[in-house]
């Protein structure tokens, strides 16, 4: 092997490029205010979404919110070149067995959780769920840790500071982008910003806890440019979003009355509570669809059965044993 470029371990690093400039808060501000019509379309579409979530009942709510953040972390794994299918995260979600590279499905276990609220977003060490450490290991290589990571949150806190006074949705594409210059996750990462990113969004709303975006998304999350370009398309990809998801939640409502009245010829009120079991989860087992109704086991498997002949409902594993029920919205 020829040694003549082999890099000297004793050279000092190459310099790096200052990119402390590539971001200036008053072009941001600048831009927010002229795309001022495009940006009040997109928090107008946000507060419909809220609005209509807000009128649900608890558990339908949070069966919406789950279907949102499930569709929502697919929608990112799939521009992060990671695709997963809704049915294996389903399946990881409920702690049963799925046949996909398992650092994907942790991403989107992740994402989910994040997305439905955990995490505060002005401590990053919390969101991102780091433990404190100075001696990072192998999963944490690729990022600062200990004080290097702290002095990283720190400078991405003082450099988003001065877009306060800007809309929620215009920080967010900034912190964005903030996010990368300032290295808080590995190299070419896109679901922990654009997680970090969306929770920001739903800043002021009453229940959604952040705005999806959906497929949109995968336009804008790694967008470049400048900043009158970037917000335009940014303020577009989420009023279309929030569109996109108030349609799906209208598909779920639909669902349900569709449901409803296909079942009241079937005595009892164990479809009902079926039904309303299926609103308020995106994905259910067997099991547990009869806990959440009350009924037997084989009862809840009975009426699954018969729901799915008149296809009602789907059944993602194609197992015999472990099987996982959802919504044929």
């Amino acid at each position: 092997m020829d040694d003549d470029f082999a890099p000297d371990p004793l050279a000092m690093p190459l310099p790096r490029a200052d990119r402390r400039d590539l971001l200036d808060p008053a072009a941001w501000l600048r831009a927010e205010a002229d795309q001022a019509a495009a940006l009040a379309r997109a928090a107008m579409a946000l507060g419909r979404l809220d609005g209509a979530l807000a009128t649900l009942a608890e558990a339908p709510r949070a069966g919406a919110l789950a279907r949102l953040a499930m569709e929502e972390s697919g929608a990112m794994l799939w521009a992060a070149g990671t695709p997963l299918a809704p049915g294996d995260l389903g399946r990881e979600l409920l702690d049963a067995p799925a046949r996909v590279d398992p650092e994907v499905l942790r991403r989107g276990r992740w994402a989910v959780r994040r997305l439905q609220g955990r995490g505060g977003t002005e401590d990053l060490r919390d969101f991102l769920g780091l433990q404190r450490v100075e001696a990072p290991g192998a999963a944490d290589m690729m990022r600062p840790t200990g004080l290097a990571f702290d002095a990283a949150a720190d400078e991405f806190a003082a450099r988003l500071a001065p877009l306060r006074a800007a809309s929620p949705i215009t920080r967010a594409g900034f912190g964005l982008a903030l996010w990368r210059l300032c290295d808080l996750s590995p190299a070419g990462e896109l679901v922990e910003p654009a997680c970090w990113a969306a929770r920001i969004m739903a800043a002021g709303c009453r229940v959604l806890q952040f705005a999806p975006l959906g497929h949109q998304g995968r336009a804008v999350w790694g967008l470049g440019g400048a900043p009158l370009e970037r917000l335009g398309r940014w303020y577009a990809a989420v009023g279309q979003g929030a569109d996109a998801a108030q349609q799906e939640l209208q598909r779920l409502l639909a669902w349900q009355a569709r449901a409803h009245a296909a079942t009241a010829r079937i005595k009892g009120d164990n479809p009902a509570r079926i039904i309303a079991a299926l609103t308020a989860r995106p994905m259910m087992s067997t099991a547990m669809v009869a806990a959440a109704a009350e009924i037997s086991r084989d009862t809840a498997e009975r009426l699954l059965a018969r729901m799915d002949g008149i296809g009602l409902i789907r059944e993602f594993t194609g197992a015999k044993r472990f099987r996982l029920w959802a919504a044929r919205l």
